[in-house]
């Protein structure tokens, strides 16, 4: 496992999701307001990669994204940052959010206890846990 630090990233698959940076091979994830949330993106940096979670209606963990550059003012409203990502890989299994919240390490991702966080840490123990549950490769 790299030195990289590891994120999740929250996404409405009704708006803008997984499939549609599949498709586009680029984005600039922004959207983000709540302060724990922008705090958090703020401390990204290029090389970090992110679990890509749908909310509703999915409700699962779906992809890793790879965050390429730092964190930067969003165009539209200075206050805020934006980050450019890429997708990585896709989970070989996606993992809802009831899988999670019954197992013992992924329950304690930030976002199961507070979803209206878009952007947590995750531990290098919540990262392998996913990767395992998931059946994805590291």
């Amino acid at each position: 496992m790299s030195d990289s630090a590891k994120w999740v990233f929250l996404a409405d698959p009704t708006a803008y999701g997984w499939n549609e940076l599949n498709a586009q091979k680029q984005a600039v994830w922004d959207g983000i307001r709540n302060s724990r949330a922008q705090a958090n993106l703020r401390k990204t940096k290029a090389g970090d990669l992110a679990l890509i979670y749908h909310t509703a209606p999915d409700k699962a963990l779906v992809g890793i994204a790879r965050i390429t550059g730092a964190a930067r003012p969003d165009p539209g409203n200075a206050e805020l940052v934006v980050v450019d990502v890429v997708p990585h890989r896709p989970l070989a299994r996606p993992i809802p959010l009831a899988e999670l919240k019954a197992h013992a390490v992924l329950s304690t991702i930030g976002f199961v206890r507070m979803p209206r966080v878009a952007v947590w840490p995750v531990t290098e123990a919540q990262w392998n846990a996913v990767l395992k549950v998931s059946g994805t490769r590291p």
